[in-house]
């Protein structure tokens, strides 16, 4: 088992004891068809008991949630535990065998008095429809107290006679016609036109719809130059929103860090930058409204030679498959 972390800023939890726990944990969208990519989008509601603020969360994905990744949150590390799954799944027509199976969002500060989301897109894979999947969640609030959400309901149980339940995903029987294929590329018909400015050729510009909850929208482009001199992204805006920064997601000395790309983005001559096959991205801050299924956003992107280019991010569904990553 391995552990990967991303982080923010970091903080390190003494022991813990536990206390009752007073109100549930619950997702957002709490059933899923069976074959599906989702975002899991777990509800925090309160701190712990007495008023105390959430420092950290911890959310163990259960069997058949596969190739999982939890969205970062400005403010916390996150931690990736990776270990074998039970059994073999299919994903992208691949065998997979492993990947995380625990998600730790550490070092935050959500005080009692506001509630949170914690994202995690993955695969349900090999499920049964009518099945409840649970996923065990912790709460710790400091080195002062915890949460601990891990009942499980025996068959024929009401969950809600449990004092502390784990929330569940009720898989439900496939929908739609064209399996794993639709829901990967479902969104398709989101992706924007090309367009030309000088020697840069832009396409692909796309976004997911943002949760409830969601403080921060993301977008992805893929940019070409086909000139023989390299151009630079020196900055990115958008009507939509306060401030527009390209992040990056890097290792520095073995941590998994997201950060922002002060000195802009090269792109090479004769080369393509692809930002949905990559760990490059936009990220959309004060926005004016969360990204919706649908909306079409103005953005504008400036560069050293080509100038200020005009693209429009086409978003698609929230519970779509990752169109904005799809390299896994």
């Amino acid at each position: 088992m391995t552990i990967r972390k991303i982080s923010v800023c970091a903080t390190l939890l003494a022991s813990v004891f536990s206390v009752p726990a007073f109100a549930h944990t619950s997702f957002v969208t709490p059933t899923a068809e069976q074959e599906s990519t989702i975002v899991a989008a777990l509800q925090v509601p309160h701190g712990c008991e007495g008023g105390l603020a959430t420092t950290e969360v911890r959310m163990v994905l259960p069997e058949g949630f596969i190739s999982a990744k939890p969205q970062p949150k400005a403010g916390w590390e996150l931690e990736i535990i990776k270990g074998d799954y039970q059994k073999a799944y299919k994903n992208h027509g691949a065998d997979v065998k492993s990947g995380p199976v625990e998600i730790r969002w550490k070092g935050g500060d959500l005080p009692d008095a506001f509630y949170d989301t914690f994202n995690v897109q993955g695969k349900i894979s090999g499920i049964e429809a009518n099945t409840s999947l649970p996923f065990k969640v912790t709460q710790f609030c400091g080195d002062k107290a915890k949460a601990t959400w891990d009942e499980i309901a025996a068959n024929g149980e009401d969950p809600h006679s449990l004092d502390d339940p784990a929330p569940t995903i009720q898989v439900v029987a496939q929908q739609t016609a064209g399996g794993e294929h639709e829901h990967e590329h479902g969104a398709a018909g989101h992706m924007s036109d090309t367009v030309k400015a000088g020697d840069l050729e832009f396409s692909g510009a796309v976004a997911k719809a943002m949760l409830p909850g969601q403080p921060v929208g993301g977008a992805v482009v893929t940019i070409k130059n086909e000139g023989s001199s390299d151009d630079r992204l020196i900055s990115v805006a958008s009507p939509s929103a306060g401030r527009v920064e390209l992040h990056e997601m890097a290792m520095v000395n073995d941590v998994m860090k997201m950060r922002k790309m002060s000195d802009g983005l090269v792109i090479p001559a004769g080369k393509t930058v692809d930002m949905t096959s990559s760990d490059l991205h936009f990220m959309f801050y004060n926005m004016k409204k969360p990204f919706a299924d649908g909306d079409k956003v103005p953005v504008t992107l400036t560069f050293e030679k080509a100038g200020k280019v005009d693209v429009i991010v086409q978003v698609g569904s929230a519970n779509g498959a990752d169109q904005m990553h799809n390299h896994n």
